[in-house]
């Protein structure tokens, strides 16, 4: 890095990158590389919700801004511009479903979800839907897939609703979009559920 400077990542030179790149719809993060140059105290909750600094990001638009460069690489989480690569930290995944439509019905209906910040997913074979169990207390944890390895985690009324979608199929209970079927428990696990 012979005369080269580093720079600091700030969360002001983040927007205003991302600004430029983004024109006309989400960026082509997968196709960017560039240096990492650290890690910000950004902070995706369990919620949905943003901060920096431990303040929260109440600027809607801003956050639609950042999740749009959101980039999962080797289980770390990555706000990506053409020029720089920062860290950031997410509790659990970075979206949360907090609803869903409904085309069709039975094995032909498609779910279609609604994240905190405006993404559409289609669950079918690109987008799936998983359901982790807390070994503890048994809570099941709803995700569905929405883009380029990034989660939504399903909101509890939206998983609600789902629930009262599901059938059994192969001694599963679970839920059919885009022409697969999605196991959630065991049909014999319906009773303690």
């Amino acid at each position: 890095m012979s005369g080269q400077k580093a720079v600091t990542p700030t969360a002001k030179g983040l927007e205003a990158s991302a600004k430029a790149a983004g024109k006309g719809g989400l960026p082509p993060v997968h196709l960017w590389n560039p240096p990492y140059c650290g890690d910000l105290d950004i902070r995706i909750h369990r919620d949905g919700s943003w901060s920096y600094l431990g303040s929260p990001i109440n600027r809607v638009e801003l956050v639609r801004l950042f999740s749009s460069i959101l980039k999962l690489e080797e289980g770390r989480y990555y706000l990506v511009t053409p020029v720089e690569k920062v860290g950031i930290t997410v509790e659990d995944a970075p979206f949360v479903a907090v609803d869903f439509e409904v085309d069709g019905s039975g094995r032909d209906q498609v779910l279609t979800f609604v994240t905190q910040v405006g993404d559409r997913s289609a669950a079918g074979a690109e987008n799936a839907i998983r359901v982790e169990q807390d070994p503890d207390t048994g809570e099941p944890s709803p995700y569905v897939h929405v883009r380029a390895g990034l989660e939504a985690l399903i909101d509890r009324k939206s998983f609600y609703r789902l629930m009262e979608r599901g059938e059994i199929h192969d001694g599963w209970f679970g839920l059919w979009s885009g022409g697969r079927f999605f196991a959630i428990l065991p049909e014999d696990g319906l009773e303690s559920a």
